[in-house]
């Protein structure tokens, strides 16, 4: 282990240091570290700063919950009709789909059990 190192790491205020990070980020990437190596703390200190200016300045919004159910039906290669014995009925399925009617907590619950869509994307406030 080298602890003659001094790393010089800041915080990620701009355009310009985030980007020299991840330039940094791939070349350390491209070693292969040990854990107990200055290399390796600077590597895992540096996606700490990107991770935070990244949550900072290019946040990613939950889903839409209609869109969230759409695209796990979709990943899942099954057709909307799966919602039927999910949700009760072939109309409760079509009033969801089609906004006409709110996701209630036992439908929140019963998507995340059966499709494994994060709560969170279900519960988010969506348009009519």
């Amino acid at each position: 282990m080298n602890r003659n190192f001094s790393l010089q790491i800041k915080p990620i205020r701009t355009k310009k240091t985030y980007k020299e990070a991840l330039v940094r980020i791939y070349e350390l990437m491209q070693k292969d570290l040990a854990v107990d190596n200055d290399e390796y703390d600077e590597l895992e200190l540096l996606s700490i700063l990107v991770e935070d200016y990244e949550k900072k300045f290019f946040p990613i919004n939950l889903p839409d919950p209609i869109e969230a159910i759409k695209f796990r039906l979709e990943q899942l290669n099954l057709e909307d009709s799966a919602l039927i014995s999910i949700l009760g009925s072939k109309s409760r399925a079509s009033e969801i789909l089609n906004r006409k009617r709110k996701l209630s907590l036992s439908m929140i619950r019963a998507l995340n059990n059966k499709l494994k869509i994060p709560a969170s994307s279900l519960i988010a406030n969506y348009h009519d």
